[in-house]
């Protein structure tokens, strides 16, 4: 295979995933990271290397984006990449020596927790209990639009919300996704932040996560620009094109097919990684 057909088919796949990651929620890096090391036989640390180059690109326009629009809790987003920018300085440290199948085992198996959180019900719920103090002290509760008019709402669960961070960074840098299922879990679960509110908060906090990430792969030599430059491409096309026909999707069908897809590449990985390679 020549290097430009690569390149084509690299985009082409990234592009699908970039759209159905947006479609579900659940963003392109879960599908993209598989794809390469599967379909592509790329060694998995030059594909976790570009899939972080692309959750860059594809989290920094929504983010804005979503702060304009006064979804995003600024202040609890930078007071949780503290905890999401050590984690993600302490995986990535770590994915130099943690051998290459057990990081498509561990990949495996937060495919198969994505696959089965993507089918729980969300709801959107704003809390009126009392704020944590640390969130009193911190500033941290928020608004924000609602039909009704703007609804307020306080945070609570504060130091655990951050421990869960802390781990969400360190998968994001070992697995080179943006881990936003443990992310918006543990806002809306643990710290009882509005369901949109966790998300955008979420999207506005992964870009800085995967740029701690990317700057030591890219120390190490592992984002190689003929792989990571057609899957920022791809991902971040898909993306923008999967926003815009959201609102007219069939969103239950694509997270039964999305959800398939994750099934199908998480047993592939799970049987790669106790194989001994990947």
């Amino acid at each position: 295979m020549t290097l430009e057909l690569f390149a084509v088919l690299v985009a082409v796949g990234s592009f699908l995933a970039g759209m159905l990651g947006a479609l579900t929620g659940l963003g392109g890096g879960i599908i993209v990271v598989p794809m390469l090391t599967l379909l592509f036989h790329v060694d998995i640390r030059y594909a976790i290397g570009a899939s972080l180059v692309s959750v860059i690109a594809t989290s920094s326009g929504a983010a804005a984006a979503y702060v304009r629009e006064g979804w995003t809790n600024v202040r609890v987003g930078i007071f949780l990449e503290v905890a999401t920018t050590i984690g993600a300085l302490i995986g990535a440290a770590l994915a130099g020596v943690i051998p290459t199948s057990a990081l498509a085992i561990l990949f495996g198996i937060v495919l198969l927790y994505t696959a089965f959180r993507s089918f729980q019900t969300r709801e959107e719920h704003a809390s009126d209990a009392p704020a944590h103090p640390w969130a009193n002290k911190l500033r941290l509760n928020g608004s924000y639009p609602a039909p009704d008019g703007v609804k307020h709402y306080t945070v609570q669960g504060v130091p655990q919300g951050w421990a869960l961070m802390l781990g969400a960074g360190i998968l994001s840098a070992l697995l080179g996704i943006g881990s936003g299922v443990i992310k918006v879990l543990a806002m809306d679960r643990t710290m009882k932040l509005p369901f949109k509110v966790s998300t955008t908060t979420s999207n506005f906090m992964i870009g800085v996560t995967a740029a701690a990430s990317a700057g030591v792969y890219l120390h190490r030599g592992y984002i190689e620009p003929a792989i990571a430059f057609p899957v920022m491409l791809g991902v971040l096309g898909g993306a923008l094109l999967g926003a815009r026909v959201l609102a007219r999707a069939n969103v239950k069908w694509l997270r039964i097919l999305f959800t398939a897809v994750v099934v199908v590449m998480a047993f592939q990985m799970l049987y790669k990684g106790f194989k001994g390679g990947a």
